[in-house]
């Protein structure tokens, strides 16, 4: 898909008449998708069941008598209004208790997209210091280049966040584990209620994350799926600094260029919010508009309408994944290459109390 460059705020891609849509083999070529990476390796498919079942069930302490403490270094970009970030490393912390693991933590939270100096320096930091285990994401090119070097030449374990999909080019050498929702999950979910409630051939625009890995899988399938089968007519896309004030901006040029717009996808949270306000300014309630993750601040965005939809992660089971993981590798198990959390779909016509019970699923660690 082309897209050229609107400075300072957005990236804008081409409209749909000269857009050709992707398959979701070609915007996650190079990856392996979650499903597809189970079925062609059926003893990682135990693994990640058995797994999945230990994130179910009551904590069972570790069997084996540490050392020392496991040292454990994390690096994310969890200074953005939405809380998955935050809640997840409460979790995990609050898992390792349970599991009697004695561990240091060091974590640096930052900016999406943006201080690559800090998260360079970081990464290096947890590198020097010989930690046993880095948590990380996947979603730029440096990105990449980094965990390359780290899989290539140290013995730090890499747990991936945020990312279901295993690079074939790593496959002698994967991360010691990929972790998170499954973004094409989430998207259908969310591409399903559009068009439930959307007439084909309705006029609509997407607000991307930033440039990168999020933006393909979240972005590009939704708009394969929704321009390229069900001929619904792609007017605009953005991409964002993945920021609410991005997202604001970029709503209000949406607007600007076709009023008629009858729906905006959004690829994040802090963009939704962003997309509200403008929205709010434009007197355009009648547009509708999601969020993607089911956060606290999505959740309340909801319950006032001002979002109409959103796909809810079952958000601290991923944390316990990281834990439980960690116990299993410290008792000699075997470790499943990839694990991806549940999903659940919340509108606005849902009742508090079947939000509030998801609520108390989702953050059963992180709302304590």
């Amino acid at each position: 898909m082309g897209k050229s460059t609107l400075i300072p705020l957005f990236v804008i891609a081409s409209t749909a008449s000269s857009l050709v849509a992707a398959d979701s083999t070609q915007i996650l070529n190079g990856y392996w998708q979650y499903g597809e990476y189970l079925k062609a390796n059926p003893s990682q498919n135990r693994l990640t069941n058995e797994l999945a079942q230990a994130v179910r069930d009551k904590p069972t302490p570790l069997n084996v008598k540490q050392k020392k403490p496991v040292t454990i270094s994390v690096v994310y970009p969890g200074q953005q209004v939405s809380d998955y970030w935050v809640r997840n490393i409460k979790a995990f912390e609050s898992r390792l208790d349970e599991l009697n693991i004695r561990y240091n933590i060091n974590q640096v939270f930052t900016r999406p997209n943006l201080d690559f100096r800090q998260q360079s320096m970081s990464l290096l930091e947890a590198i020097e210091s010989d930690a046993d285990y880095l948590v990380f994401t996947l979603d730029t090119t440096r990105h990449r280049k980094f965990i390359e070097h780290v899989l290539s030449s140290t013995d730090t374990k890499l747990i991936l966040q945020n990312i279901t999909t295993p690079v074939r080019a790593w496959s002698k050498q994967q991360p010691f584990m990929y972790v998170g929702f499954d973004h094409l999950r989430g998207t259908h979910l969310l591409e399903s209620y559009y068009k439930q409630h959307i007439p084909a051939g309705s006029k609509y625009s997407v607000l991307y994350y930033s440039e990168g890995y999020i933006s393909d899988v979240r972005g590009d399938s939704f708009i394969e799926q929704m321009t390229h089968y069900d001929s619904y007519d792609l007017v605009s896309s953005y991409y964002t600094k993945a920021t609410q004030e991005s997202g604001y901006s970029a709503t209000l040029n949406i607007i600007d260029q076709d009023p008629n717009i009858k729906f905006i996808y959004a690829c994040a949270t802090d963009v939704a919010l962003g997309a509200v306000e403008a929205l709010k300014d434009k007197h355009r309630e009648d547009v509708l508009l999601n969020g993607w993750g089911g956060g606290s601040a999505e959740l309340e965005s909801i319950a006032r309408g001002d979002l109409d939809v959103t796909v809810m992660r079952m958000n601290d089971d991923t944390g316990v994944a990281m834990a439980e993981a960690i116990k299993w590798d410290l008792e000699g198990k075997a470790v499943p290459t990839v694990y991806s959390g549940d999903f659940e779909l919340v509108t606005s016509e849902d009742s508090m109390e079947r939000i509030n019970e998801l609520k108390q699923r989702a953050f059963r660690y992180s709302d304590r």
